[in-house]
């Protein structure tokens, strides 16, 4: 749903969405021990990427997805019962289970498919987490967000 809204000078278009789905998924830099994960946010009902983090496994990663969802409005939460999620949302609008949450399964299991980098069992790794945020950043931007670089 667009809204229109007045931010002083001009009128800004914003994209209201009730409903997140919410995951993480894991790859390496380097060698397995040294793990990274991407952390992402889709639209329940359009299955529409709205933000990602690239990042460890720890419970900042999931305040800094919060934080580029707060615009979104968003009013209900949909996530596995890894631990950071049950912390950090409110348990009122937070569904815990894998029932809801398919549409971000079958999202990371097409990113795995078309970027080698984050497939489980590769020789293609990065060997750095410079690179390896760069080239995941810049397919996610192009190929979800429409974003020409």
């Amino acid at each position: 749903m667009l809204e229109q809204v007045e931010n002083g000078l001009e009128a800004v278009m914003v994209v209201r969405v009730d409903e997140v789905e919410m995951d993480e998924m894991w790859s390496f830099v380097g060698f397995k021990e040294q793990q990274r994960w991407l952390w992402s946010a889709l639209d329940h009902r359009s299955g529409k990427m709205l933000a990602y983090v690239l990042a460890p496994h720890e419970d900042s990663a999931l305040l800094k997805l919060k934080a580029l969802l707060q615009p979104f409005g968003l009013t209900h939460f949909y996530t596995d019962a890894w631990g950071a999620y049950l912390r950090l949302l409110d348990s009122h609008h937070h569904t815990v289970g894998k029932a809801n949450t398919q549409k971000i399964e079958r999202k990371h299991l097409t990113l795995r498919t078309r970027i080698k980098r984050l497939a489980r069992k590769t020789i293609c790794f990065s060997k750095s987490i410079q690179l390896h945020d760069i080239v995941i950043g810049l397919f996610i931007n192009r190929y979800e967000f429409g974003r020409t670089i």
